[in-house]
C-alpha cells in the first residue's frame, strides 16, 4: 500500500516488520496496508507514462506483463496472481482488492466472520476450488457445444 500516507510510528512498525523478516523463506505473507487496487493501477500507470515520456518505453511496447510488472506486486512474482480469493462475512464483492490480479482468481464467499474461520472452513474452501473447471477466460469441450 502507500506506506508513506500512514502515520510515522506506523510506518516505523511496518519498516522495522520488513526488516526484521526479510530473510524469511517459509511463506509470502502480504499485508494489504493503506491500498485500493483502483490506487495501484493509477500508480502503476504514472510509472509506464513517465518511461514512455523519458523514452525507455514504446507506447507500441505496452503489453499486459508491462502493467503487471508496474503494480505492487511485482515483488512477489511468480504469486502476483491469486488462483483463490476467499471471502468472509457474507460479503460478495472484491471491495476494490487486488482488481488486476484478480481477473482470473477463483472467488468463494463464505457467510463465517473472519475471527470465526477456522481450518475446517479453509479446507472446505479449498475443496470447492479443487472442485472447479479453471479455464483463465478460455472456453472448455463443453462450452463448445
Amino acid at each position: 500500500g502507500y506506506t508513506d500516507q500512514l502515520p510515522e510510528k506506523t510506518q516505523k512498525a511496518v519498516f522495522d516488520a520488513i526488516e526484521q523478516t526479510k530473510n524469511c523463506t517459509g511463506m509470502i505473507l502480504n499485508f494489504a496496508l493503506n491500498y485500493g487496487g483502483r490506487a495501484e493501477i493509477v500508480t502503476g500507470v504514472k510509472k509506464i507514462a513517465e518511461k514512455v515520456q523519458n523514452n525507455e518505453l514504446a507506447a507500441d511496447d505496452i503489453d499486459e506483463e508491462t502493467i503487471r510488472k508496474s503494480l505492487m506486486t511485482e515483488s512477489v512474482y511468480p504469486y502476483d496472481d491469486p488462483d483463490l480469493l476467499i471471502r468472509t462475512s457474507g460479503e460478495e464483492r472484491i471491495s476494490n482488492f487486488l482488481l488486476w490480479q484478480l481477473a482470473y482468481s477463483e472467488m468463494v464467499f463464505t457467510d463465517t466472520f473472519w475471527p470465526d474461520y477456522s481450518p475446517a472452513d479453509l479446507a472446505e474452501d479449498i475443496s470447492k476450488f479443487q472442485q472447479r473447471n479453471r479455464r483463465f477466460g478460455g472456453l472448455n469441450e463443453e462450452d463448445k457445444k
